[in-house]
């Protein structure tokens, strides 16, 4: 069933790649299949080295659950396991909102929540004033913000590699949600794949064309105009190998 942008309620969700990619669904009501796709060999420079572990933070209306479940359909596409889950706090527009998503090249098991993350979408800056969106990530992984170009947070992202994109002037600009309230997940979800570079933005466009039942065109151009207008910040720290 195509994916509303309205509906941000989803069930936990499970994909795994099959040859003939034909899934399944279980009594859980988790897509199952069983195998791997031969095209993407584990030789691939682009795979995971082994599973990675990213958390979306945005609020309640910003579409961020959705945003899990595209690029978990996008990565899928692309030939990876993927596992994409919400956690909710209070049920309304506006209250922090988080989503979970596991990558990798071979069946994930693990089920629990994701506490120690190697990459995190922020959709709202907002949100750092009351919310420690790091909390538990990785050294050296990727934080994507949502902020404009003269904002700088590069102070509170020491530890990390650090990426920005103005998705809420790309979902104004393309008429996604309103003035108060932009749904900024698509532009969110291209510049991620621009910072991971995978999956290939093709891939992202088609998935949301595919799943997306409101503006799908424009969803797809804004996910490809967040892919394009990336933002990365030269944050001087040892061990860290920086992007222009």
């Amino acid at each position: 069933m195509p994916i509303n942008d309205k509906n941000s309620h989803s069930d936990f969700f499970v994909v795994r790649r099959t040859n003939d990619s034909r899934r399944r669904n279980d009594a859980a009501g988790q897509n199952d299949a069983a195998g791997q796709n031969d095209a993407h060999s584990a030789n691939d420079s682009r795979r995971p080295n082994g599973m990675q572990e990213i958390r979306f933070h945005g609020r309640g209306g910003q579409g961020t659950v959705v945003a899990g479940i595209l690029l978990a359909k996008a990565f899928f596409k692309a030939g990876y396991y993927v596992q994409s889950f919400p956690s909710f706090g209070v049920e309304r527009r506006g209250a922090p909102v988080e989503a979970y998503l596991r990558i990798g090249s071979e069946k994930i098991l693990v089920r629990t929540t994701i506490t120690a993350p190697h990459h995190i979408l922020v959709q709202d800056c907002r949100l750092m004033q009351t919310v420690a969106v790091t909390q538990g990530m990785q050294p050296g992984g990727w934080a994507l913000l949502n902020t404009p170009a003269d904002a700088d947070f590069s102070r509170l992202f020491s530890d990390f590699r650090l990426a920005s994109v103005d998705a809420t002037r790309i979902a104004m600009e393309n008429g996604l949600g309103t003035r108060t309230h932009p749904m900024v997940n698509t532009a969110m979800i291209g510049a991620f794949a621009r910072i991971m570079e995978m999956p290939a933005i093709d891939i992202v466009m088609d998935t949301i064309k595919a799943d997306i039942s409101l503006e799908p065109e424009k969803n797809a151009q804004a996910a490809q105009e967040a892919f394009e207008t990336v933002r990365f910040h030269d944050i001087q720290q040892a061990g860290i190998q920086k992007r222009g």
